[in-house]
């Protein structure tokens, strides 16, 4: 779903609702993906096709109450958005890190990723 960014220093927020932590078994690693690819693709709502952003920013999906491990949920998030970017018009993604633990884990994604 899509909203107005209201206060917020953007002019949408794309609202998306990760997997429950299962111990990683119960593919939770795809479902967490998909969060990440429909909140972008045209069959998702359209949102991209009616919205066209070229830059977007995401919080470590799943990784509060939900329990999935933030540096499993980093790996996930940097290797889909890496993948979506090559064929879409968004230039710029930020992934906001509330706490040193998830800007580490998204930073050794990220060095991964390049490697």
């Amino acid at each position: 779903m899509i909203t107005a960014a209201y206060g917020l220093p953007a002019r949408h927020v794309i609202h998306t609702v990760g997997p429950v932590w299962h111990g990683g078994d119960r593919g939770e690693r795809e479902l967490l993906a998909s969060c990440y690819r429909r909140s972008l693709e045209r069959r998702s709502l359209e949102v991209a096709e009616a919205h066209a952003p070229t830059s977007v920013a995401f919080p470590a999906i799943s990784t509060g109450v939900y329990g999935y491990p933030v540096d499993a949920a980093a790996r996930v998030a940097v290797a889909t958005m890496t993948a979506h970017c090559r064929q879409s018009p968004i230039t710029l993604v930020r992934f906001v890190c509330f706490d040193v633990v998830a800007e580490r884990a998204c930073r050794e994604a990220m060095d991964e990723a390049r490697s």
